[in-house]
């Protein structure tokens, strides 16, 4: 993904020659530190993001481990592990460090091909949780749980790991088992899960006998989220249902773009979600100008799994009076990230912006409350009920 083209998102030896150690962190204080006019300006205009830092505390840090330390260091490691370190330092959860080979997996995912268990994770409250589970994944047929808290995995705890610690202990090749340990409301359990190789398209359809139409989205991938979804609803046209579902539940986001076309079904030439920074709107993105979906009655299905895109999508349409919203509170991510690569290798995922429902309403943290409120219990998983699913087709009959 190269810097030029930004893609906003809305979703883890050998001894080594000094001389080599030194010059890779001279590279690096020397692109940083070097004196330019920004830096004065910094300095006249009080600017609290100055344009350059003083590393020498790192090289410091980096002298004492090169006499000290009982080991081998390495150079990629070292640098790797810097570069986190200040990006975690942040204390956003959404502005990650990627190297090459994380940020290859992480645009995976998002397209929807990998092998692993099938789970998106994220933290909540310094713990780390399952935001959502992959329809037909090994982490769904295993009962995990959007929501579920995981304390350790293969009986290592998981206290201060950040989310892309997790994903590289979880994911491993097909076949092989992983074991996580969960809190579930007050009881923990241990879960066995075999990994497999997950090609999951991001869009299923189907018209019920009655005439109902259902659209379930479990990602805003880049490649075929749309399409699909644009074909499912002219198809929804074509045949007259009466009504639509739109199931997001567990769908933990992906692009911004795509959130803006799926909303641009049902709404023509509207506010979809605007962009604000240091509270001034730098962005306002609008539906286009057909909606083959316009005017039909909808219900949209929403759980704590639901995050970002999936939050602007319907946060959209219930602003828009296109929608009413089934199921529980969305997860409540209100920011925007962009894909930049950093020199010397890997790429930055950060935060650049917050977005806002057309009624300009900012909903990190607090989630988007549902018009109608039906819970899904792990007994109704266990037993294969659906209340959410069954409230909105009561709803649209």
């Amino acid at each position: 993904m190269e810097p030029q083209v930004k893609k906003s998102f809305w979703s883890r030896s050998v001894p080594l020659p000094t001389v080599i150690l030194i010059t890779v962190f001279v590279a690096m204080v020397s692109f940083v530190t070097g004196t330019r006019a920004d830096d004065i300006k910094d300095r006249v205009t009080g600017n609290k993001n100055p344009s350059s830092i003083n590393f020498s505390s790192l090289g410091g840090v980096y002298d004492v481990l090169r006499e000290k330390y009982d080991g081998e260091l390495d150079a990629d490691k070292l640098i790797a592990g810097a570069k986190r370190g200040m990006v975690e330092a942040t204390g956003d959860p959404y502005t990650t460090y990627f190297t090459d080979k994380e940020a290859e997996e992480f645009d995976n995912d998002l397209e929807g091909s990998f092998q692993g268990i099938g789970a998106e994770l994220g933290r909540r409250e310094n713990r780390l949780v399952v935001i959502s589970t992959l329809d037909d994944s090994p982490a769904k047929a295993s009962g995990l749980l959007a929501g579920d808290i995981i304390i350790k995995v293969n009986d290592e705890e998981t206290n201060n790991w950040t989310v892309e610690q997790a994903v590289s202990k979880i994911r491993g090749e097909k076949g092989t088992t992983v074991k996580l340990t969960v809190i579930r409301g007050d009881s923990s359990k241990e879960i066995s899960i075999t990994r497999a190789a997950i090609t999951n398209p991001s869009v299923k359809s189907e018209v019920t006998p009655d005439n109902i139409g259902i659209l379930r989205i479990s990602r805003f991938g880049e490649t075929d989220t749309v399409s699909l979804a644009s074909r499912a609803a002219e198809d929804f046209k074509a045949r007259g249902v009466r009504a639509v579902i739109l199931d997001l539940r567990g769908n933990g986001g992906g692009y911004l773009g795509a959130a803006k076309d799926i909303a641009s079904l049902w709404l023509e030439d509207k506010v979809v979600v605007s962009e604000r920074k240091n509270g001034k709107v730098i962005d306002e993105l609008r539906s286009g100008s057909n909606a083959p979906l316009q005017g039909i009655k909808t219900i949209v299905l929403v759980d704590g799994g639901s995050a970002s895109a999936s939050e602007i999508v319907a946060g959209a349409l219930l602003d828009h009076n296109a929608a009413t919203l089934v199921g529980q509170k969305t997860f409540g991510k209100g920011s925007v990230q962009v894909i930049e690569s950093v020199p010397g290798g890997g790429k930055l995922k950060v935060t650049v912006a917050k977005w806002y429902t057309p009624n300009g309403k900012n909903i990190t943290k607090e989630g988007i409350k549902p018009s109608v409120e039906v819970e899904l219990t792990a007994d109704d998983v266990n037993a294969s009920r659906d209340p959410q699913k069954d409230k909105a087709l009561e709803l649209v009959r």
